[in-house]
């Protein structure tokens, strides 16, 4: 038995041997088959995986390409997509190969690009009906994008819907074949992407050691190996001398600081100010002697006190009401220390810190470089004279033109003539009413007087001069008849020229109560101002002529004065909120003056006759260079209470304001005839002396024809007169 066993194994052996060993057409034969197989096998997983989109595809390809890496039977097949496609590495050289495999073996990798535009960003056929040119030179005409809803329409209904991808640079649609699929699939899971790649080879040590019986070098040792280095010493050397000199200084260490601020600022950290961005928060204030627990009598209220803090508003209300206690023990728990730490968390996380950035300046450098006082001598600077006769407030004030006299109109009913040197008055006219302005005749051969009562305006002869200028006055001041008023032109109806018996002139009489009155430079003209809002609000009156016409423009607002230029035929006129320059020769408007004040009290022009300034209710003055713009050159806020009048002088550089705060302002103000440099002012003298009455202080202000000295009207009945 044990003989025949062992003939039976090895007879089946000799035929397993001749079933290994097959002849050469029977091993080609037995190839076709195995690869035939396979390709059926092929075919069969790719209806599978077209036929349904679900997980259980994805494994399925997931196991077939772990499948694929593990078989070494498969690296002769190369999957193009269709059966026509499949190429055999195991055909002989007798067997001619299809010539459709071959072809479409590499024919997407060598397909180039339908869209020849290059490089040129497709931004730039964003609003063109083409995508670009194919390589003929034709337009690639756009394609109809589907929607959302078609596109997700077609996943549902197409199941290899989700193969496709859009390629933008040839607007067409691309559907993914399974072995780009597996591309896909591995790069995804980190592998390489073609499964013949073996990441793990072999090391091949392509050094042969096993018949070297020697190192690769044999050689000894050198002896510099065990020497130490001469030029290493010599470097060293150097290292120990530029220490020792302190070329080289090491730093030293960081010492914690024993002691610090309590109440530092934390900006002076320094690990805090190394961060830029880090603003530190401001450190509440520090406790005063009336948070003590234990204050001075001084700082604990009386129960008065203490009952008026209920009266006052929360604002106003101290916060903390100092207590007193005898001892640390009897301290009760602060009540607002939950409500003070909630405010400080508030301030810390709500209010925004910026970091401001100090300029260390000299106050002094911001100061204009002004010429000293003394050097800009003479000016007014004490009071020399009064003049007292008056009973009630001086209203106005003028000087005549040689300034040997004076004229004051007071609210008692009376105008006085004073002589400037001796105080003494001359001469008193009584009118029983308030007189409001008085202006004398610019000429000297003409000593005229002008004075607003009411709604009359009376023309006196002062009485000064020889026979030849007394008979001349009294020829002008004579009225043959009544003037009646004509509709025609700019004539205007409701005034009328009267002689006054009673003072020795000329009444005129007008609609309406006249509160200013100013002469021309000529001496033949004269304006006078009412409060009305229309062209008959202001009169120019000629007194030759006896004849009386309106102002040409139409005003807008209430005017509150009106002044002649000193030099030319130009009209000033100023309103509660600007100042308007006329041309009387070409009647038309030149120029409008922006104040930007509440309202306009008074206004003043230059002798040259460039510069005007202007004084408000508000106590604030105006200086405007006519040459140089419309709005204010300076602003000088120096009364606190309202300006009653302003003053230039004639031949001196001097200016001057006066308000109801019972003091007169006295400047410098030099105009330089080069046009590139700008007016000098500069701020001389206060002057005081009189006194408030019924809330007012001085009324008017007039400088000295030829002298530095100023004149003052104040509601305490006096006139003063200030000198250098």
């Amino acid at each position: 038995m044990g003989a025949s066993k062992k003939e039976s194994v090895e007879v089946d052996k000799k035929k397993n041997s001749k079933k290994i060993q097959p002849t050469k057409k029977e091993k080609h034969n037995t190839e076709e088959s195995v690869l035939a197989q396979k390709l059926e096998d092929t075919a069969t997983d790719y209806k599978e995986l077209s036929a349904d989109d679900d997980s259980e595809d994805y494994k399925s390809v997931g196991e077939l390409e772990a499948g694929d890496g593990e078989s070494s039977g498969d690296e002769g097949i190369h999957n193009t997509g269709s059966s026509e496609g499949l190429a055999i590495d195991g055909q002989s050289e007798d067997s001619e190969p299809d010539q459709g495999a071959e072809e479409s073996d590499s024919s997407e990798d060598e397909v180039a690009p339908r869209n020849t535009v290059g490089d040129v960003p497709l931004e730039w056929y964003r609003d063109e009906k083409h995508i670009g040119y194919d390589i003929a030179g034709k337009k690639i005409k756009k394609k109809e994008r589907q929607d959302k809803l078609d596109s997700f329409l077609a996943n549902v209904d197409d199941s290899k819907n989700w193969r496709k991808i859009y390629d933008e640079y040839n607007d067409e649609e691309v559907e993914l074949t399974k072995d780009e699929t597996k591309l896909v699939r591995r790069m995804l899971k980190g592998k390489a992407p073609h499964a013949d790649f073996d990441p793990y080879v072999p090391y091949v040590d392509w050094f042969k050691w096993e018949d070297a019986k020697h190192p690769l070098s044999n050689a000894p040792e050198p002896k510099s190996r065990f020497i130490p280095s001469k030029w290493e010493a010599k470097k060293v050397l150097g290292l120990v001398r530029a220490i020792r000199k302190g070329y080289i200084k090491f730093d030293k260490p960081k010492e914690e600081p024993r002691f610090y601020m309590l109440w530092g600022d934390d900006a002076s950290s320094s690990e805090k100010t190394g961060h830029l961005s880090y603003i530190p928060a401001p450190k509440p204030n520090l406790p005063g002697h009336e948070e003590s627990y234990n204050p001075s009598l001084e700082y604990i209220p009386t129960q008065e006190e203490i009952n008026s803090y209920q009266l006052m508003d929360e604002e106003d209300r101290p916060k903390f009401i100092p207590k007193r206690f005898t001892s640390l023990r009897s301290i009760p728990a602060y009540e607002n220390a939950v409500k003070d730490s909630f405010e400080r968390c508030l301030d810390l996380y709500l209010c925004p810190r910026v970091r401001k950035k100090r300029i260390n300046i000299d106050p002094e450098s911001l100061k204009p470089k002004l010429p000293s006082r003394k050097d800009l001598r003479p000016y007014p600077a004490t009071c020399y004279l009064e003049y007292r006769g008056h009973k009630g407030a001086v209203m106005s004030i003028s000087t005549e033109a040689s300034g040997q006299w004076i004229a004051s109109g007071s609210s008692d009913g009376t105008v006085r003539l004073w002589e400037v040197e001796t105080c003494r008055c001359i001469k008193v006219w009584e009118f029983g009413e308030i007189v409001q302005y008085v202006a004398w005749n610019p000429l000297p051969e003409l000593p005229i007087l002008a004075v607003t009562v009411g709604q009359d305006v009376f023309l006196l002869n002062s009485g000064l001069g020889n026979e030849e200028i007394q008979r001349k006055v009294k020829e002008l001041l004579q009225v043959e008849t009544p003037k009646a008023p004509e509709d025609s032109g700019n004539k205007v109806s409701g005034w009328s020229w009267l002689q006054d018996d009673e003072h020795e002139g000329i009444r005129l009489r007008h609609f309406k109560a006249v509160f200013s009155v100013e002469w021309h430079r000529k001496g033949d003209y004269f304006s006078t101002v009412m409060p009305a809002g229309d062209s008959k609000a202001i009169l120019i009156h000629q007194l030759s002529k006896k004849f009386t016409q309106r102002h040409p423009f139409k005003l807008h607002g209430l005017p509150v004065s009106a002044v002649f230029h000193p030099t030319r035929s130009i009209f000033f006129v100023s309103t509660k909120k600007n100042v308007r320059v006329y041309d009387l020769v070409k009647q038309k408007l030149i120029k409008k003056l922006e104040t930007g004040l509440r309202e306009v009290s008074s206004i003043s022009i230059h002798p040259a006759g460039d510069n005007v300034i202007v004084g408000s209710r508000e106590g604030k003055l105006c200086w405007f260079d006519m040459d140089l713009s419309s709005k204010p050159y300076k602003v000088l806020k120096c009364h606190p209470k309202d300006i009653t009048n302003v003053a230039f002088h004639r031949s001196y550089p001097l200016f001057a304001s006066c308000s109801d705060d019972c003091t007169a302002y006295v400047f410098h103000g030099t105009v330089y005839s080069d046009l590139n440099q700008n007016p000098l002012i500069v701020p001389l003298e206060i002057l005081r002396g009189h006194a408030s009455s019924n809330g007012r202080g001085v009324l008017d202000c007039k400088f000295h024809p030829r002298q530095p000295w100023l004149f003052t009207a104040g509601a305490d009945s006096l006139i003063k007169l200030y000198c250098h």
